[in-house]
């Protein structure tokens, strides 16, 4: 008999403590496809039911309890080594890869600088793009991603807030075009395709002609350049807008941001505190 991982164990702890399996998912912020494979694993591992499946939810066999029993005690004394862990700063040390998408630079870099004054032992990777990052395959530790909840199986999902898109204008621009009471009578420079399923370019995707489009570039400094030229009104991050003014800013462009790891790494000192860093408040 070999048991694969101590995940698996912790996941049947928390199906014994909620009951169901979409309870103990919830609890450890994975799907519910992940916890009914790692019980049928355990149970094959072990060769033995540790669990009678019924409509209202999963009740211990007695194998269960005796499970129970041996890694609630097993648990305490790991939660105790991680938490000895986690308060030794020298201990949360090494390479750290996170990705994150463009323009989340103004939120994301002060939690991270930090992160590394306090941990001064981690060597930081920061990786921006739009593609997903496979966690499963180690492209990454941390992934910070925008819209809908992620749900892949074994990924650990945590909310990390909302990020806000602004159309700013070069102070000339306003002159000449007025308020942006009305998008159609204004010019636009817009992010590349990478960007399309963001709320605010759906938005102006309904009510802006094409020719109202200037440039359309995924290069924030060529966007930047010709909003700080008068050229057209454009979105940029904060950081980038000195001088500049805010022209419009509406509360459904916002995103929800996510922070994922996968779970086999989200219990490691280095990642757990990446986590909470990132989950600070700006």
């Amino acid at each position: 008999m070999q048991i694969e991982s101590w995940d698996d164990i912790r996941v049947a702890l928390a199906v014994a403590r909620t009951g169901t399996v979409s309870g103990a998912a919830m609890a450890l912020g994975v799907h519910h496809a992940t916890v009914i494979r790692r019980i049928d694993a355990l149970e094959g591992a072990l060769q033995a039911r540790l669990f009678q499946r019924h409509t209202r939810g999963y009740a211990l066999t007695e194998a269960g309890h005796t499970l129970l029993t041996a890694a609630t005690a097993a648990d305490e004394r790991f939660a105790q080594m991680a938490a000895q862990i986690a308060g030794a700063g020298d201990r949360i040390e090494g390479d750290l890869t996170i990705t994150s998408l463009p323009q989340l630079a103004d939120l994301v870099m002060p939690r991270l600088t930090g992160l590394m004054r306090r941990h001064p032992g981690l060597r930081l990777t920061y990786v921006t793009d739009t593609r997903l990052f496979r966690l499963d395959a180690g492209e990454a530790h941390v992934a910070i991603r925008a819209g809908a909840q992620p749900t892949e199986p074994d990924y650990v999902v945590r909310p990390m807030g909302q990020a806000s898109q602004i159309l700013f204008a070069a102070p000339d621009y306003l002159d000449r075009h007025g308020p942006v009471d009305d998008p159609r009578h204004h010019r636009f420079a817009l992010a590349g395709p990478e960007a399309r399923g963001a709320p605010y370019m759906r938005w102006l995707r309904e009510r802006v002609a094409p020719e109202n489009i200037v440039m359309t570039t995924n290069d924030d400094d060529a966007r930047e350049a010709v909003v700080r030229a008068g050229l057209a009104l454009g979105v940029l991050a904060p950081g980038r807008a000195e001088g500049l003014v805010k022209a419009l800013s509406l509360p459904e462009w916002d995103s929800h941001l996510w922070l994922v790891t996968h779970v086999d790494l989200h219990r490691t000192p280095k990642v757990q505190a990446a986590v909470a860093a990132l989950r600070e408040p700006g």
